[in-house]
């Protein structure tokens, strides 16, 4: 039976200008059919402004159709009389939080969705007792909301939807702002309500291994389903996904690299389980005497070098506590040493709370330590005569949510704004302005715009001109890739390399995705609890993935299957953590 339907669904973006009259028409959904079966765990896939949220929100009917039509368990979204049935059916999981926790205590927010459709007493306390255990927020329910990071603040919201027990579950990357052990909670938690309650979910994701395990996939894009099928389906073709802006689980694209190169692997490969039992197949060299331990030397070229390079960055015994002497105290950061050298290109990972973005708001000033010392070219930015305003402009920030630091009324006006404040005259404010947009590559139609009216990614690449166009010494970049589809995210941080090659510019980048920081960093520094576990190049660091993984962490799946491949006795380097660095080991390890 079927429990959501479309039928030549067509949504239209209408803008108007101030006396009412249309300027332009985007259509965001163009005849859209598109069934999904009760009880059914799907998946929607797709680039930045494919269609997929708009999709999603017609389903929760906070958006009706301008053609066609879509049911939910049988109600058409369009008549008024089934809102809150179609509401209270489909619970529906936003990818900022802050748009749907409105609380000032977390058990009472997950509360409200129960209440509000009249669920008893006993059994609210007990859903939301039940919810939060499941994704991992249950210590934390008396405290505020506001209190709590970005990451914990989604797991409250799926929580608060989760508390409901809807008939289906619309998530809409619940999981961008989750460190790995949250969006695996996360994921156990609705794929344990798909199959023992029978909830339908309707995953939107950008993370592709979160995919696998759906029993259906549907792939947009202009406001089409171009695609739909299994998961091994969808994934086999790796050139068409990547066409289109997507991407395939690591462990597929290593494979499809693999057997490009000519090695006799099965079409498709979905899990490490898969991929190790495809491998153990070949001839690949067993480990002897001579190779024995680790697989693979450490690469310390980098930290070496660096050790001859300026400090640009020092914290001297930093700590800060959140609401000190409150019942809401939180030590955030505990005694942190840390030295920052100049044209490092630095990943800062941790789980949720950790404190990667205090840490990183410590060093433009933003946040003032509790106790202990910044310095900024050898100077204590605390000191009374310190200029904290020309540090901002030395040490830039981009936001987690570009957003928040958008304001202007047009995009070109927003990147200006920032030369304009450090006192240069016009012509040079204009000159860095387009330099900026240039270099992030932004489309010069969208010069004139009004920041708001771009897409997430090109929030982001505005973002970022704003910060490079006053010329900050160090960049400091919070989650830059969140919410972006693969094709955004590899040119986000594609452009940030490009400019840190040319310019030699500090960067410093706080991501949860564990591939991005494998890729493009140098230099990691793991946070847990408020303090450096461990700092070292990205073979150091994933080399202790045992370690990481009680933290909350991991490390890339391609650092899993070599080591995988070396406890079964094969002498590869379980050090690789890119697709480039496991294959080129891999296909060294056949034996001709």
């Amino acid at each position: 039976m079927s429990i959501i339907k479309s039928k030549e669904l067509v949504h239209e973006y209408i803008r108007r200008d101030e006396e009412g009259n249309v300027e332009s028409i985007q259509t965001a959904l163009d005849h859209v059919n598109l069934n999904v079966e009760a009880g059914q765990f799907i998946s929607i896939l797709g680039h930045n402004g494919s269609g997929k949220s708009t999709f999603a929100k017609h389903i929760n009917a906070l958006l009706t159709p301008s053609e066609g039509t879509i049911w939910v368990d049988g109600m058409s979204t369009s008549d008024d009389e089934y809102t809150f049935a179609v509401r209270q059916t489909a619970g529906m999981v936003f990818q900022n939080p802050d748009n749907q926790i409105i609380a000032s205590v977390v058990d009472e927010d997950v509360a409200f969705g129960p209440e509000n459709i009249g669920v008893p007493t006993d059994e609210i306390l007990e859903r939301v007792e039940r919810s939060l255990k499941m994704v991992g927020m249950y210590k934390y329910k008396n405290h505020s909301p506001n209190k709590l990071s970005g990451g914990q603040k989604q797991r409250v919201a799926i929580a608060g939807v989760m508390a409901m027990e809807p008939k289906c579950i619309i998530l809409d990357e619940p999981t961008a702002m989750l460190d790995p052990d949250g969006r695996a909670d996360v994921l156990r938690a609705v794929h344990t309500l798909n199959r023992e309650k029978g909830i339908t979910v309707i995953l939107i994701t950008h993370y592709m291994e979160e995919v696998v395990d759906s029993d259906y996939v549907f792939v947009m894009e202009k406001g089409k389903v171009f695609m739909e099928g299994t998961p091994r389906e969808i994934f086999k073709d790796v050139k068409t996904l990547k066409e289109h802006s997507l991407d395939v689980p690591q462990v597929t694209l290593l494979a499809d690299e693999l057997r490009n190169a000519g090695l006799p692997i099965a079409e498709c490969i979905l899990t490490r389980k898969e991929l190790i039992g495809e491998l153990s197949k070949l001839n690949l060299k067993r480990i002897s005497a001579q190779t024995g331990g680790m697989g693979g030397s450490f690469d310390k070229t980098n930290a070496k070098s660096a050790d001859s390079k300026e400090n640009v960055l020092i914290l001297d015994h930093a700590s800060y506590k959140y609401s000190p002497g409150t019942a809401y105290e939180v030590t955030a950061l505990d005694d942190v040493s840390l030295t920052i050298k100049e044209g490092e290109f630095i990943g800062i990972i941790g789980h949720t709370g950790s404190g990667k973005s205090t840490l990183v708001q410590h060093l433009n000033g933003l946040i003032k330590a509790t106790d202990g010392h910044i310095y900024y070219r050898g100077q204590d930015i605390y000191d009374k005569d310190y200029d904290i305003k020309e540090l901002r402009t030395q040490v830039g920030m981009v936001f987690q949510y570009p957003e928040h630091q958008l304001f202007e009324t047009t995009v070109f006006k927003d990147v200006q704004f920032g030369p304009k404040n450090q006192g240069l005259n016009e012509k040079e404010q204009i000159k860095r302005a387009y330099e900026a947009l240039n270099l992030v590559k932004l489309p010069d139609e969208f010069y004139l715009a009004s920041p708001f009216e771009l897409s997430g990614g090109q929030k982001r690449r505005a973002a970022i001109a704003g910060v490079i166009a006053m010329k900050p010494a160090v960049l400091i970049l919070d989650e830059p890739t969140a919410g972006l589809d693969p094709k955004g995210r590899d040119d986000i941080l594609g452009l940030i390399t490009d400019m840190h090659e040319k310019r030699g510019d500090t960067v410093i980048l706080v991501s949860h995705s564990m591939e991005d920081v494998a890729n493009y960093v140098d230099r990691i520094i793991v946070m847990d609890a408020g303090r450096p576990a461990f700092d070292g190049t990205p073979k150091e660091v994933f080399a202790h993935y045992k370690e990481l993984e009680k933290m909350g962490l991991a490390a890339p799946q391609v650092t899993y299957v070599m080591n995988d491949l070396r406890d079964a006795g094969y002498d590869v380097d379980a050090s690789a953590t890119t697709v480039a660095e496991a294959k080129e080991s891999i296909v060294n390890a056949l034996m001709n």
